[in-house]
């Protein structure tokens, strides 16, 4: 493999990137930022007692399985979310991770160890736009980066396209349901498809799923749910998830990989050298997380809120903002001049600072760059201050 190959293919940080491009320039009104998707919302105060509870376990190294309790709490809620049936055993099928993120990085070279396919170059497909930490995945594992465009809202890569010959050296497939930043959600049929071309070729399907909760009126389809309804088995399957968006907890880093026992146990294997345990009290609190939803409720609520005022405010210039999940909006500015153009634009005589559609995405083999014509904006600030960088966008570019 060349050394080009080998690089992440995610062009830098994109908030880094951003902050490049913006450097020196002064804006005309009082920032407003929605760059980062970093949830804002009050968590429930009764979690912080938890910690308080359970403080002594600080001072322990904790099993990388995860407590009994964890993982009882997890599987309890995937049965009760995705209907899986009496037989998901959680002690073989879950464990704890320091956030989605890590999971979603170290389980790519785990897929590599796992499959042992006698291929000169592995491959990892990834959507385009997508989170940069697929890429590092791929990077780590040494395989060739795979990219497969997502242009606009309400498009799938097109699975029909995919050449067996680049399947058969694939160790693993990621995919976002509710997508970032599109907010597209993959339907049972999609999720089926994809599921049998892993088994037929054998690679690992990692499901990022960690805005699964934030949906505007049906609950998405999960990757375990269309995977156990095919055969009641989790074969080839992971769902990545974690309490950051769903609870508002960024902080705490604490999420769970599930799905596929036997590729859990190995991943786990790898994670008891390679990464840091999850601290028992964080356990501790997602256990209480996972039993409640009425928080999870409010907190798609609050999103929603802003949602409507996002469609009423926007839709007159832009059409339709709505999607079916997560908290970005994914707005088409090329009458505008493109994401990096109007980002800039927005930051200079708005105060609005938006993240160009460009960063995170990257440009295709045949030149084309999938987020250039798009910005995102993350709806994770009060609805008042969303309210305000709407009018102050539509001010700016109407």
């Amino acid at each position: 493999m060349s050394n080009n190959q080998k690089k992440p293919i995610s062009g830098g940080n994109p908030f880094q990137r951003l902050r490049d491009q913006l450097e020196g320039i002064e804006p005309a009104l009082e920032p407003i930022t929605m760059t980062i998707g970093e949830p804002k919302h009050e968590p429930p105060s009764l979690f912080m007692d938890v910690l308080v509870e359970n403080k002594a376990g600080f001072r322990k190294y904790p099993p990388i399985h995860g407590t009994p309790e964890f993982r009882a709490a997890i599987g309890s809620w995937l049965k009760a979310r995705y209907g899986l049936d009496a037989a998901f055993d959680a002690d073989k099928s879950v464990i704890p991770l320091n956030g989605s993120r890590e999971g979603l990085v170290f389980a790519c070279v785990s897929a590599r160890d796992y499959l042992k396919k006698d291929v000169e170059t592995p491959a990892v497909l990834l959507p385009n736009p997508f989170y940069q930490s697929y890429g590092a995945g791929a990077h780590m594992a040494g395989a060739e980066e795979i990219l497969l465009p997502e242009q606009g809202t309400g498009i799938l890569p097109d699975l029909d396209v995919l050449d067996p010959a680049l399947l058969d050296r694939t160790i693993a497939f990621y995919f976002a349901s509710p997508a970032n930043p599109q907010g597209t959600v993959a339907p049972m049929t999609y999720w089926k498809q994809l599921i049998g071309l892993a088994r037929k070729h054998n690679f690992l399907i990692f499901a990022d799923e960690c805005y699964s909760e934030i949906y505007r009126e049906t609950p998405p389809t999960g990757v375990l749910e269309a995977a156990s309804a095919m055969d009641g088995t989790l074969s080839h399957v992971v769902s990545f998830n974690s309490l950051s968006k769903r609870s508002n907890l960024p902080g705490l880093r604490c999420g769970f990989a599930a799905g596929d026992p036997e590729f859990i146990q190995f991943f786990a294997n790898f994670r008891n050298i390679a990464a840091p345990q999850v601290p028992l009290p964080a356990q501790a609190l997602a256990v209480r997380a996972y039993a409640d939803e009425d928080h999870v409720v409010e907190n798609r609520r609050l999103y929603n809120e802003k949602y409507a005022a996002a469609e009423e405010i926007l839709s007159p210039l832009f059409g339709s903002v709505m999607n079916d999940g997560g908290f970005f909006l994914w707005l088409d500015v090329s009458r505008w001049g493109g994401g990096v153009a109007t980002a800039e634009k927005l930051w200079r005589e708005a105060g609005v600072k938006v993240l160009p559609g460009a960063y995170i995405a990257s440009d295709m083999p045949e030149g084309f760059n999938p987020g250039a014509d798009y910005i995102r904006l993350a709806l994770v600030d009060s609805l008042d201050t969303s309210r305000e960088a709407f009018n102050r966008i539509v001010t700016c570019l109407e």
